[in-house]
């Protein structure tokens, strides 16, 4: 009588489930590095968009130092020179009062060119910011869907090769239940012949086994 064989063996099987486990750990490994260098071009962005702003403030800060200088000076020119012609105090005031009206204006528009320089590059850095944020966004998506195809190409085609291994398992269960049923009948018929009968719900090796010392001690 032919020896059972091992239903679950095939090394076919076990290489498939290996392929599939490294289709997915490699699936993981993109969409990690993905967000990892998503993360890195965002923090970076944030960092550049930092920098811009700081020098902008610094900018305008400067130039405020200037036009506070410049109307200092201005008033001090014209207190001075108050001072010195007092016997013109007629022309000297109206000279005065020019100076310091000029000194106004331009310590005005000093500060206006100063704002608006401020504030064009604060918006400049901005924009280029959420450009780069953008970007690095749009990177980490193109990324993550080029990982996520990589993974469903890879398990598409292990497909065949899993159907083909679950026919050949369902197969080779069909086979070690006929077997096992050709077993027990192989058995029983044994026991007869060794007139042992055998109860009628008998249906597993073990229960036939457990009557063949009964057979023998007969």
């Amino acid at each position: 009588m032919t020896e059972p064989v091992e239903a679950y063996g095939d090394p076919n099987s076990h290489q498939a489930l290996a392929v599939l486990t490294l289709a997915q750990r490699t699936a993981d490994e993109h969409v990690a590095a993905a967000q990892r260098q998503a993360e890195q071009l965002v923090a970076e962005a944030r960092r550049a968009a930092d920098q811009v702003a700081r020098e902008a403030q610094g900018y305008s800060d400067e130039m405020r130092r200037q036009a506070d200088k410049v109307l200092a000076d201005a008033r001090a020119s014209a207190e001075q020179s108050a001072r010195e012609a007092a016997a013109h105090a007629d022309d000297v005031r109206r000279e005065g009062e020019r100076l310091l009206t000029e000194a106004q204006n331009t310590a005005e528009q000093v500060v206006a060119d100063a704002n608006e320089t401020s504030e064009r590059l604060v918006t400049d850095a901005q924009a280029n910011a959420e450009q780069i944020t953008q970007e690095a966004q749009d990177s980490a998506d193109a990324l993550d869907q080029d990982a996520q195809r990589r993974y469903e190409e890879a398990v598409g085609s292990l497909q065949p090769q899993r159907e083909a291994l679950q026919q050949e398992i369902e197969s080779l269960q069909q086979f070690d239940r006929e077997y096992r049923a050709q077993l027990i009948a192989f058995m029983q018929g044994q026991l007869r012949q060794l007139g042992v009968e055998t109860p009628p719900n008998t249906s597993s090796e073990t229960q036939v086994l457990a009557q063949l010392p009964t057979a023998r001690e007969a």
